[in-house]
């Protein structure tokens, strides 16, 4: 593993999720998972959100866009959160989920819309 690229990927992975999150999931990996964690954080991380060619608000809503067609929604909430600290509005998520219904259908923005609820109540935007 490239440690350069490892702590690019750290800093911009706890700039986007939040230090204690990040913190958390890295003390509860084990020999197991602790590979994988440390490579995603170097590859997605370092690599993928390090390029600056697209700034983190714009890379937030591509994936909450992405992952929300994937129907990935533990993972849509925490990047839903995400994109909320680098600057997403609670009118672009809206906006954004809009999207997914278009191209995904109704039945997972219904999913987008009850995960974000959840989300922007945590955080006193509802």
């Amino acid at each position: 593993m490239d440690q350069d690229l490892f702590e690019k990927g750290l800093a911009a992975r706890k700039a986007t999720l939040g230090a204690e999150y990040v913190e958390k999931n890295l003390a509860a990996a084990d020999e197991f998972t602790l590979e994988f964690q440390e490579t995603m954080t170097a590859w997605c991380w370092g690599f993928g959100w390090g390029d600056e060619t697209i700034d983190a608000k714009t890379r937030s809503m591509m994936n909450l866009a992405m992952i929300g067609a994937l129907g990935k929604m533990h993972e849509w909430e925490i990047h839903c959160k995400g994109a909320l600290n680098n600057g997403v509005t609670k009118a672009e998520i809206r906006s954004i989920i809009h999207v997914i219904s278009i191209y995904c259908g109704v039945p997972q923005s219904l999913e987008c819309f009850r995960v974000a609820r959840k989300v922007l109540e945590e955080v006193g935007e509802l």
